[in-house]
């Protein structure tokens, strides 16, 4: 089997710009509501379009992979990121916002389905590993960089003299002087459009999927969807990931509102080490899970993510601007133990579970958007309380989930 280093360094690319788009909306909601002049609930709309999309796509973006190769689901899906994104940089409005970010949504689900398997061709089975890890730290290095680009032009393009760089220039002149974010979309078109071109030029290897890739009947999952084990993991999934993305989301609007702390400013870089100490979390987790049990690695962080968020809420503005950014490292280890705990629960149809378990990304809708509407009801910080109910889900699984079989520890021996 041929390696292709090229396809693996064009994938780990592929993870960057679906970490940049996908998480550049928590740094932007405070100006966004700003802008727009949008309740809390209206606001929390933005990213419920966008995750929706990944929820509902998930499982047939496995059935279009199949049905028309790599390539070409590729060319589908960097065609619809585009044109979403081009909508949005066009008309940066609210009522374009929805529908953009929702496309944009539908070519995001579709580019992870298909660059898993791709990756494990290119790299090489025996490497899937240390490469899926190695995607996950580039994705979060991508969201840690894209509040500080956020930053960056909002800084330039409303200070813009006329003298600043090429790219400055030429986006001051195709962006609204009302809302000088929407750059971001350009950029973000841009680089869309370089990656069709990329994927044009590109030869890529023959992939074949393995059983846990293909999609499944529509019998399977309906049989998977009638065991209360299948329901409780795949409400797992909702509730981690509808926690992280209501951290995220909601973050530099709290600390705004509550603490004065401008969204621009030390807001979006809080967004950022949120995302930056989730990257270095990971590569926690990596070391003890080869320790400690799995359940209680995830039992211990989920406490300590619950102590963390208690002083972000609760805190003075110092410590809210620590344990904000901390509750992303404590957060880091979750999805992946909840995921292994899920399908090592189940003997057979991996593939099947595993469509079902990314559609509880649909959780990163749900929950931001009910934060914002008790938002609007109690206040921002009481609804952010909601989450420690989310939390207390994820806490549970650490004592029902019975798996089948347990991760792998090293002893450790006495010298």
């Amino acid at each position: 089997m041929r390696r292709s280093k090229l396809i693996i360094i064009f994938i780990l690319v592929i993870w960057f710009v679906i970490s940049f788009v996908t998480n550049i909306t928590g740094p932007l909601m405070p100006v966004l509501i700003s802008t727009y002049e949008l309740s809390l609930t209206m606001a929390a709309f933005l990213p419920f379009s966008m995750f929706l999309a990944y929820g509902i796509m998930s499982i047939p973006a496995g059935a279009i992979m199949e049905k028309y190769g790599e390539k070409k689901s590729m060319f589908i899906a960097f065609g619809l990121t585009f044109v979403g994104s081009f909508l949005f940089a066009l008309i940066p409005s609210y009522g374009i916002a929805l529908p953009s970010l929702f496309i944009i949504g539908i070519g995001m689900a579709m580019l992870q389905v298909i660059i898993n398997p791709l990756m494990r061709v290119a790299g090489g089975e025996e490497n899937f590993a240390f490469f899926s890890v190695l995607g996950q730290l580039v994705f979060g290095a991508s969201s840690f960089i894209s509040p500080h680009v956020f930053k960056y032009l909002m800084h330039e393009l409303s200070n813009d003299a006329g003298d600043s760089n090429v790219l400055v220039y030429w986006l001051s002149r195709i962006t609204p002087e009302d809302s000088p974010w929407s750059s971001l979309y350009w950029i973000i078109a841009f680089a869309f459009v370089l990656m069709i071109v990329i994927v044009r030029l590109v030869k890529f290897p023959k992939v074949d999927l393995v059983d846990n890739e293909k999609p499944a009947a529509i019998e399977v999952y309906k049989g998977l969807l009638k065991k209360r084990t299948i329901i409780f993991f795949f409400l797992g999934i909702i509730t981690y990931v509808g926690t992280e993305q209501g951290i995220a989301n909601w973050m530099s609007k709290f600390l705004m509102t509550y603490h004065g702390v401008d969204p621009v400013g030390a807001g979006a870089s809080a967004v950022a080490w949120f995302w930056g100490l989730m990257s270095i979390g990971c590569l926690t987790g990596l070391v003890l899970l080869k320790i400690l049990d799995s359940k209680l690695v995830l039992r211990v962080f989920t406490l300590l993510a619950m102590f963390a968020l208690c002083i972000a809420l609760f805190g003075s503005t110092t410590l809210s601007l620590i344990a904000f950014p901390a509750t992303g490292f404590f957060l880091s280890v979750m999805f992946s133990i909840i995921f292994s705990l899920a399908l090592n629960s189940e003997k057979k149809y991996h593939g099947a579970f595993s469509g079902i378990l990314c559609s509880g990304i649909l959780g990163g809708a749900l929950v931001p958007l009910i934060i914002g509407w008790l938002g609007d009801m109690v206040g921002l910080k009481t609804a952010m309380l909601f989450l420690f109910i989310t939390l207390s889900y994820v806490f549970s699984i650490s004592y029902w989930a019975k798996p089948l079989i347990n991760n792998k520890t090293v002893k450790l021996k006495n010298k």
